[in-house]
Protein backbone atom coordinates (compact mmCIF):
# COMPACT_ATOMS: atom_id res chain seq x y z
CA UNK A 1 0.00 0.00 0.00
CA UNK A 2 2.88 2.40 0.85
CA UNK A 3 4.16 1.58 -2.41
CA UNK A 4 1.32 2.43 -4.16
CA UNK A 5 0.81 5.83 -2.35
CA UNK A 6 4.73 6.51 -3.03
CA UNK A 7 4.33 5.62 -6.96
CA UNK A 8 1.04 7.90 -6.77
CA UNK A 9 3.14 10.95 -5.02
CA UNK A 10 5.53 10.53 -8.07
CA UNK A 11 3.21 11.12 -10.31
CA UNK A 12 1.65 14.21 -8.87
CA UNK A 13 5.34 15.29 -8.58
CA UNK A 14 5.88 14.54 -12.38
CA UNK A 15 2.72 15.99 -13.26
CA UNK A 16 3.71 19.25 -11.39
CA UNK A 17 7.05 19.58 -12.61
CA UNK A 18 5.33 19.12 -16.48
CA UNK A 19 3.11 22.05 -15.53
CA UNK A 20 5.99 23.99 -14.30
CA UNK A 21 7.95 23.57 -17.87
CA UNK A 22 5.01 23.97 -20.11
CA UNK A 23 4.23 27.21 -17.67
CA UNK A 24 6.91 30.04 -18.37
CA UNK A 25 6.27 32.62 -15.89
CA UNK A 26 6.95 35.23 -18.46
CA UNK A 27 4.42 34.59 -21.02
CA UNK A 28 1.23 33.50 -18.32
CA UNK A 29 -1.77 35.10 -18.39
CA UNK A 30 -2.11 37.60 -14.98
CA UNK A 31 -5.44 39.04 -14.40
CA UNK A 32 -6.58 41.68 -11.69
CA UNK A 33 -9.67 44.20 -11.38
CA UNK A 34 -8.61 47.92 -11.17
CA UNK A 35 -11.91 49.99 -10.59
CA UNK A 36 -14.30 47.13 -11.63
CA UNK A 37 -12.78 46.39 -14.54
CA UNK A 38 -10.58 43.36 -15.43
CA UNK A 39 -6.70 43.61 -16.83
CA UNK A 40 -4.42 41.74 -17.48
CA UNK A 41 -0.66 41.31 -18.24
CA UNK A 42 0.78 38.55 -20.66
CA UNK A 43 4.68 39.25 -19.86
CA UNK A 44 6.98 39.54 -22.99
CA UNK A 45 4.74 39.79 -25.38
CA UNK A 46 2.06 41.97 -23.27
CA UNK A 47 3.78 43.51 -20.23
CA UNK A 48 1.77 46.35 -19.06
CA UNK A 49 -1.69 45.94 -17.16
CA UNK A 50 -4.88 46.72 -19.83
CA UNK A 51 -8.17 45.36 -20.81
CA UNK A 52 -6.57 44.31 -23.98
CA UNK A 53 -4.08 42.10 -22.86
CA UNK A 54 -6.76 39.89 -21.33
CA UNK A 55 -7.96 39.42 -25.02
CA UNK A 56 -6.30 36.55 -27.46
CA UNK A 57 -3.05 37.95 -28.94
CA UNK A 58 -0.69 36.65 -31.93
CA UNK A 59 1.11 34.13 -29.42
CA UNK A 60 -2.12 32.35 -28.35
CA UNK A 61 -1.86 31.07 -32.05
CA UNK A 62 1.24 31.65 -34.16
CA UNK A 63 4.19 30.34 -31.47
CA UNK A 64 8.06 29.88 -32.16
CA UNK A 65 7.67 26.68 -33.86
CA UNK A 66 5.29 28.16 -36.39
CA UNK A 67 8.06 30.71 -37.32
CA UNK A 68 10.95 28.36 -37.28
CA UNK A 69 8.74 26.46 -39.63
CA UNK A 70 8.11 28.94 -42.39
CA UNK A 71 11.37 30.52 -41.99
CA UNK A 72 13.25 27.25 -42.42
CA UNK A 73 16.36 28.17 -44.17
CA UNK A 74 16.96 31.50 -43.15
CA UNK A 75 20.31 30.93 -40.93
CA UNK A 76 21.69 28.08 -43.03
CA UNK A 77 25.04 28.87 -44.12
CA UNK A 78 24.04 30.32 -47.87
CA UNK A 79 21.54 33.02 -46.23
CA UNK A 80 22.63 36.68 -46.27
CA UNK A 81 21.28 37.58 -42.87
CA UNK A 82 22.24 34.69 -40.39
CA UNK A 83 21.64 35.05 -37.02
CA UNK A 84 19.53 38.26 -37.76
CA UNK A 85 16.09 37.27 -37.43
CA UNK A 86 14.24 35.85 -34.88
CA UNK A 87 10.84 35.28 -33.19
CA UNK A 88 10.68 37.08 -30.17
CA UNK A 89 12.15 40.43 -32.29
CA UNK A 90 8.70 40.39 -34.64
CA UNK A 91 6.61 39.42 -31.40
CA UNK A 92 8.32 42.48 -30.09
CA UNK A 93 7.68 44.99 -33.22
CA UNK A 94 4.14 42.99 -33.38
CA UNK A 95 3.14 44.12 -29.67
CA UNK A 96 2.83 47.44 -30.33
CA UNK A 97 0.50 47.41 -33.15
CA UNK A 98 -1.24 44.40 -31.51
CA UNK A 99 -4.19 47.17 -29.48
CA UNK A 100 -4.43 48.75 -33.25
CA UNK A 101 -5.55 45.86 -34.61
CA UNK A 102 -2.88 43.86 -36.23
CA UNK A 103 -3.43 40.15 -35.58
CA UNK A 104 -6.22 40.78 -33.26
CA UNK A 105 -8.96 42.19 -35.63
CA UNK A 106 -11.88 39.48 -36.07
CA UNK A 107 -12.32 35.92 -35.53
CA UNK A 108 -9.29 33.56 -34.63
CA UNK A 109 -9.05 32.64 -38.39
CA UNK A 110 -9.48 36.39 -39.42
CA UNK A 111 -6.34 37.37 -37.18
CA UNK A 112 -4.34 34.34 -38.35
CA UNK A 113 -4.80 34.72 -41.84
CA UNK A 114 -3.65 38.60 -41.54
CA UNK A 115 -0.27 37.06 -39.89
CA UNK A 116 -0.05 35.17 -43.01
CA UNK A 117 -1.00 37.81 -45.05
CA UNK A 118 1.72 40.10 -43.68
CA UNK A 119 4.65 37.46 -43.53
CA UNK A 120 3.60 36.84 -46.88
CA UNK A 121 5.24 39.94 -48.24
CA UNK A 122 7.65 39.78 -45.98
CA UNK A 123 8.41 35.76 -46.80
CA UNK A 124 8.51 37.01 -50.80
CA UNK A 125 10.62 40.14 -50.39
CA UNK A 126 13.17 38.72 -48.35
CA UNK A 127 13.74 35.15 -50.23
CA UNK A 128 16.55 34.27 -51.87
CA UNK A 129 15.35 30.59 -52.62
CA UNK A 130 14.71 31.14 -56.27
CA UNK A 131 15.93 28.71 -59.02
CA UNK A 132 17.07 25.43 -57.52
CA UNK A 133 17.60 26.23 -53.80
CA UNK A 134 16.93 23.68 -51.58
CA UNK A 135 13.49 23.20 -49.98
CA UNK A 136 12.01 25.79 -52.77
CA UNK A 137 11.54 29.26 -52.95
CA UNK A 138 9.20 29.39 -50.35
CA UNK A 139 10.77 28.21 -47.33
CA UNK A 140 13.78 30.83 -47.81
CA UNK A 141 12.14 33.90 -46.61
CA UNK A 142 14.17 36.54 -44.20
CA UNK A 143 17.34 35.35 -45.92
CA UNK A 144 18.17 39.28 -46.45
CA UNK A 145 18.12 41.86 -44.37
CA UNK A 146 19.76 44.28 -46.59
CA UNK A 147 20.18 44.88 -50.33
CA UNK A 148 23.16 43.08 -51.34
CA UNK A 149 24.66 45.47 -54.42
CA UNK A 150 22.83 48.70 -54.57
CA UNK A 151 23.01 50.66 -57.62
CA UNK A 152 22.65 54.08 -55.90
CA UNK A 153 22.68 56.05 -52.85
CA UNK A 154 18.70 56.50 -52.76
CA UNK A 155 19.03 60.09 -51.96
CA UNK A 156 16.55 62.68 -53.39
CA UNK A 157 16.58 66.38 -53.03
CA UNK A 158 13.17 66.92 -53.64
CA UNK A 159 13.01 66.46 -50.18
CA UNK A 160 15.53 68.17 -48.77
CA UNK A 161 13.30 70.13 -46.28
CA UNK A 162 11.64 67.58 -45.00
CA UNK A 163 14.00 64.47 -45.36
CA UNK A 164 17.39 65.80 -46.07
CA UNK A 165 19.52 63.23 -46.33
CA UNK A 166 22.66 62.97 -43.80
CA UNK A 167 25.97 62.97 -44.70
CA UNK A 168 27.07 59.65 -45.41
CA UNK A 169 23.97 57.97 -44.99
CA UNK A 170 22.91 54.92 -47.54
CA UNK A 171 19.42 54.53 -48.34
CA UNK A 172 19.85 51.33 -49.90
CA UNK A 173 17.03 48.51 -49.07
CA UNK A 174 16.31 47.31 -45.94
CA UNK A 175 14.20 45.33 -43.64
CA UNK A 176 11.23 43.08 -43.64
CA UNK A 177 9.36 44.98 -46.05
CA UNK A 178 12.72 46.70 -48.15
CA UNK A 179 12.55 50.87 -47.65
CA UNK A 180 14.18 52.54 -50.29
CA UNK A 181 14.85 56.55 -50.46
CA UNK A 182 15.57 59.17 -47.42
CA UNK A 183 11.85 60.34 -47.68
CA UNK A 184 10.56 56.53 -46.97
CA UNK A 185 13.75 56.24 -44.22
CA UNK A 186 12.61 59.49 -42.78
CA UNK A 187 8.60 59.05 -42.76
CA UNK A 188 8.69 55.27 -41.44
CA UNK A 189 11.18 56.58 -38.55
CA UNK A 190 8.69 59.32 -37.60
CA UNK A 191 5.92 56.34 -37.29
CA UNK A 192 8.09 54.31 -35.21
CA UNK A 193 9.89 56.93 -33.36
CA UNK A 194 13.30 56.08 -34.52
CA UNK A 195 15.75 58.33 -36.24
CA UNK A 196 16.31 56.11 -39.41
CA UNK A 197 16.74 59.29 -41.18
CA UNK A 198 20.14 60.06 -39.65
CA UNK A 199 20.66 56.60 -38.84
CA UNK A 200 19.28 54.21 -41.89
CA UNK A 201 21.57 51.68 -40.37
CA UNK A 202 19.78 50.95 -37.44
CA UNK A 203 16.92 48.74 -39.51
CA UNK A 204 19.75 46.20 -40.72
CA UNK A 205 21.47 46.00 -37.36
CA UNK A 206 18.12 45.71 -34.98
CA UNK A 207 15.54 43.00 -36.45
CA UNK A 208 12.77 44.49 -34.20
CA UNK A 209 13.57 47.75 -35.40
CA UNK A 210 12.89 45.75 -39.14
CA UNK A 211 9.71 44.38 -38.19
CA UNK A 212 8.43 47.64 -36.54
CA UNK A 213 9.11 49.40 -39.97
CA UNK A 214 7.30 46.77 -41.82
CA UNK A 215 4.14 46.80 -39.27
CA UNK A 216 4.11 50.37 -39.62
CA UNK A 217 3.92 50.41 -43.60
CA UNK A 218 1.23 47.47 -43.24
CA UNK A 219 -0.89 49.39 -40.58
CA UNK A 220 -0.18 53.15 -42.02
CA UNK A 221 -1.94 55.13 -45.65
CA UNK A 222 0.27 55.90 -48.30
CA UNK A 223 -1.84 59.19 -48.22
CA UNK A 224 -4.84 59.54 -45.87
CA UNK A 225 -7.79 59.35 -48.37
CA UNK A 226 -6.86 55.76 -49.30
CA UNK A 227 -6.69 52.54 -47.21
CA UNK A 228 -3.87 51.21 -45.15
CA UNK A 229 -2.89 47.32 -46.20
CA UNK A 230 -4.47 46.49 -43.03
CA UNK A 231 -7.92 48.13 -43.26
CA UNK A 232 -8.02 46.83 -46.66
CA UNK A 233 -7.16 43.60 -45.58
CA UNK A 234 -9.32 42.75 -42.49
CA UNK A 235 -12.45 44.72 -44.30
CA UNK A 236 -12.22 47.82 -42.73
CA UNK A 237 -12.02 49.69 -45.83
CA UNK A 238 -15.05 50.56 -48.37
CA UNK A 239 -14.37 50.85 -51.20
CA UNK A 240 -15.49 54.29 -53.64
CA UNK A 241 -17.40 53.50 -56.84
CA UNK A 242 -13.95 55.04 -58.78
CA UNK A 243 -12.95 51.96 -56.56
CA UNK A 244 -15.17 49.60 -57.48
CA UNK A 245 -14.42 50.89 -61.19
CA UNK A 246 -11.31 49.60 -60.85
CA UNK A 247 -11.83 46.81 -60.17
CA UNK A 248 -10.22 47.61 -56.35
CA UNK A 249 -11.79 45.14 -53.62
CA UNK A 250 -11.15 44.64 -50.17
CA UNK A 251 -8.74 41.46 -49.89
CA UNK A 252 -4.90 40.46 -50.65
CA UNK A 253 -4.99 41.30 -53.41
CA UNK A 254 -5.24 44.99 -52.71
CA UNK A 255 -2.71 45.20 -49.97
CA UNK A 256 -0.10 44.74 -53.05
CA UNK A 257 -1.59 47.54 -54.83
CA UNK A 258 -1.03 49.28 -51.82
CA UNK A 259 2.71 48.03 -51.14
CA UNK A 260 3.59 48.20 -54.80
CA UNK A 261 1.35 49.47 -57.06
CA UNK A 262 1.39 48.97 -60.57
CA UNK A 263 5.31 47.23 -60.19
CA UNK A 264 3.01 44.35 -59.32
CA UNK A 265 -0.55 44.69 -60.17
CA UNK A 266 -2.69 45.76 -63.04
CA UNK A 267 -0.53 43.75 -64.98
CA UNK A 268 -2.69 40.46 -65.83
CA UNK A 269 -0.87 37.18 -64.59
CA UNK A 270 2.91 37.93 -63.73
CA UNK A 271 5.24 35.98 -61.60
CA UNK A 272 6.07 38.98 -59.17
CA UNK A 273 2.79 39.28 -58.00
CA UNK A 274 2.38 35.22 -58.45
CA UNK A 275 5.08 34.68 -55.83
CA UNK A 276 3.61 37.27 -53.00
CA UNK A 277 0.69 35.27 -53.41
CA UNK A 278 2.17 31.98 -53.11
CA UNK A 279 3.95 32.69 -49.64
CA UNK A 280 0.53 33.74 -48.23
CA UNK A 281 -0.84 30.78 -49.37
CA UNK A 282 1.76 28.28 -48.09
CA UNK A 283 1.69 29.87 -44.92
CA UNK A 284 -2.15 29.75 -44.81
CA UNK A 285 -1.79 26.05 -44.98
CA UNK A 286 1.04 25.85 -42.75
CA UNK A 287 -0.81 27.93 -39.93
CA UNK A 288 -3.96 25.33 -39.97
CA UNK A 289 -6.07 27.46 -41.94
CA UNK A 290 -6.17 26.25 -45.78
CA UNK A 291 -5.36 28.19 -48.77
CA UNK A 292 -9.55 27.62 -49.48
CA UNK A 293 -9.74 30.70 -46.92
CA UNK A 294 -7.72 33.08 -48.96
CA UNK A 295 -11.09 33.71 -51.34
CA UNK A 296 -11.59 34.07 -54.89
CA UNK A 297 -9.00 35.32 -57.14
CA UNK A 298 -10.48 38.65 -57.57
CA UNK A 299 -9.52 39.09 -53.62
CA UNK A 300 -6.52 37.19 -53.88
CA UNK A 301 -5.20 38.89 -57.11
CA UNK A 302 -4.91 42.12 -58.51
CA UNK A 303 -4.45 41.33 -61.96
CA UNK A 304 -6.71 43.41 -62.91
CA UNK A 305 -6.45 46.28 -60.30
CA UNK A 306 -5.67 49.68 -61.43
CA UNK A 307 -3.13 51.38 -59.30
CA UNK A 308 -4.48 53.78 -56.37
CA UNK A 309 -1.13 55.58 -57.34
CA UNK A 310 -0.25 55.14 -60.64
CA UNK A 311 3.31 56.34 -62.11
CA UNK A 312 4.24 57.45 -58.33
CA UNK A 313 6.04 54.49 -57.31
CA UNK A 314 8.62 56.47 -55.50
CA UNK A 315 5.82 57.23 -53.19
CA UNK A 316 5.61 53.85 -51.42
CA UNK A 317 7.70 52.42 -48.78
CA UNK A 318 9.21 49.63 -50.35
CA UNK A 319 9.58 51.37 -54.18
Amino acid sequence: MKMKAKGILVILALVVLAVAVESDPDTVTKVKTVRGKKVCTKGWECNQWSQFCCNETITDYFQVYQFEEWFSKRNTPVAHAVGFWDFQSFILAAAQYEPLGFGTTGNKTEKMKEVAAFLGHVGSQTSCGYGVATGGPLAWGLCFNREMSPSQSYCDDFYKYTYPCAPGAEYYGRGALPIYWNYNYGAAGDGIKADLLNHPEYVEQNATIAFQAAIWRWMTPIKKSQPSAHDAFVGNWKPTKNDTLSKRVPGFGATMNILYGERTCGQGDIDPMNTIISHYLYYLDLLGVGREQAGPSEVLSCAEQVAFNPATTANTATS
